[in-house]
């Protein structure tokens, strides 16, 4: 579409000054558009507005799914003409703080999935839809790994804006401090390029400061000449947590940063596609990865993890690629409740206190309560800078729960949010904000002096607060 939208009362016949009600907004919206835009009643609006956590209704006003870039701006422009806000969006991860969504255009990028792997370089250019797997599997075929998260259907946009903590994590830093270039789409509509030296403004906000100054529509980022890893997961049965959790902590406090681990406390339905020796059970499980080292010299490093004789040890030499499954966390769409925060570190009194909330003959309904081992790369600064260079603190904690019906996500977020809130005293105040699934104070996920900054980016590249990104600063 050519039309120049500046004209919002001529081109939308809205007195824009009046309180024009949203679903009329919605429809001028879609009669400005030429991509697909769905509203309310319309038969593909459901599945175009779901979340990946099914228990997040998000219900906006309007729902485009754009399949280029030139289809985006244009939907940024028609926004702003018809008094919309914009949510840009790719699988729906992390939707929850996002929150009511009445007068929104919900921007999902999942029909934009091309991938672009340079061998050479090493590196990779996406379109915004991208998922981890569509990334991991192009750059496997090159002998090449991304810093990908824990589950393949993940969409690389979202999870590298907000940082990006995988299994290569200690070893070579979060995603966001590996971007290269991205191509944006401004409030006004207008697409940049930006990079260390076109917008380098902008291109420091992008790296760990989310979609707070545009809505990404090609990203491109280092790949690693990783082709394989020594990794695995160790399980106990649940009565052995306080051992293995006693042990693992100490364990992290020296670990060289090759290697990068969590520990879970999970709680198995007894579904029958889970190995019989899982199925319905209380389990401790450490899993993680070593990267760029031989087998000897890797097995060295977790040694002292299966001295405590798991039952079940699975580490050895594998795929790089087959990583992005080692977590083995749920693809598709799933409902869940959570809460989350970072430890400053995790003392013996902080043991016992999340294993009274968690551990054996708690009566805890949580489906899983994890520890991610942080330092190492991810605790020193990024080279370039960005909007989060760093992850200060011990462990990220995660606790949730799959809350298949109302009765199970109140009581599951309830006690989610009194497990960390029973960890205060060895808190450090920060939240890993792509872990942050309900509401919190996104001031909370930088430092003092970098959320200032990112505060100015935004208010700089979007003075109207048009975009609406998960978590605004």
């Amino acid at each position: 579409m050519s039309t120049d939208l500046t004209d919002r009362t001529n081109l939308t016949g809205l007195d824009l000054t009046a309180a024009v009600p949203a679903p009329e907004r919605a429809r001028a919206l879609r009669d400005l558009c030429g991509g697909p835009v769905y509203l309310p009643g319309d038969a593909e609006y459901d599945a175009a507005r779901a979340a990946w956590n099914a228990a997040v209704d998000q219900r906006p006003a309007a729902v485009a799914v754009p399949t280029d870039a030139a289809q985006v701006a244009e939907i940024v422009r028609a926004a702003a003409a018809v008094g919309l806000r914009v949510a840009p969006q790719g699988t729906g991860h992390n939707a929850g703080p996002l929150g009511a969504l009445d007068d929104v255009v919900l921007l999902r990028t999942s029909a934009m999935r091309r991938v672009w792997i340079d061998p050479v370089a090493p590196r990779a250019r996406v379109e915004a839809g991208a998922l981890w797997l569509d990334v991991v599997d192009a750059a496997a075929h090159y002998g090449l790994a991304a810093l990908h998260g824990s589950a393949p259907d993940v969409g690389v946009v979202g999870y590298s804006l907000g940082g990006g903590m995988g299994w290569l994590a200690r070893a070579h830093g979060l995603a966001a401090h590996h971007l290269i270039s991205a191509d944006l789409v401004l409030a006004d509509g207008s697409t940049v390029h930006v990079d260390a030296t076109h917008e380098p403004e902008l291109f420091w906000a992008l790296r760990g400061g989310g979609g707070n100054v545009g809505v990404v529509v090609t990203l491109e980022f280092d790949l690693f000449r990783i082709r394989d890893a020594y990794a695995g997961m160790l399980v106990w049965d649940l009565s052995r947590a306080a051992e293995v959790l006693e042990r693992w902590v100490d364990w992290t406090a020296d670990a060289p940063d090759a290697v990068t681990t969590s520990l879970r406390l999970l709680q198995l339905p007894p579904l029958p596609e889970l190995p019989p020796a899982l199925r319905g059970r209380q389990i401790v499980v450490i899993d993680g990865a070593v990267v760029g080292a031989d087998d000897a010299t890797s097995a060295a490093m977790i040694a002292g993890l299966r001295d405590l004789a798991p039952e079940i040890d699975t580490f050895a030499r594998v795929p790089a690629a087959s990583l992005v499954r080692l977590h083995m966390d749920p693809e598709g769409p799933t409902p869940s409740v959570s809460s989350s925060a970072v430890l400053r570190d995790l003392p013996a009194a902080g043991q016992r206190a999340l294993l009274a909330a968690a551990g054996p003959g708690s009566g805890s309904g949580l489906f899983m309560v994890e520890l991610r081992q942080l330092g190492g790369a991810l605790a020193r600064p990024a080279a370039g800078g960005g909007a989060l260079d760093r992850l200060d603190g011990a462990f990220v904690l995660f606790a949730g729960t799959v809350a298949m019906t109302p009765e199970i996500s109140a009581a599951g977020q309830r006690e989610a949010h009194e497990l960390v809130a029973g960890l205060a005293p060895w808190l450090n105040g920060r939240q890993y904000l792509n872990f942050a699934e309900t509401p919190v104070d996104a001031a909370s996920g930088f430092a003092p002096e970098a959320f200032a900054r990112l505060t100015r980016a935004r208010a700089a590249a979007d003075p109207t607060t048009l975009l609406r990104p998960n978590h605004a600063v």
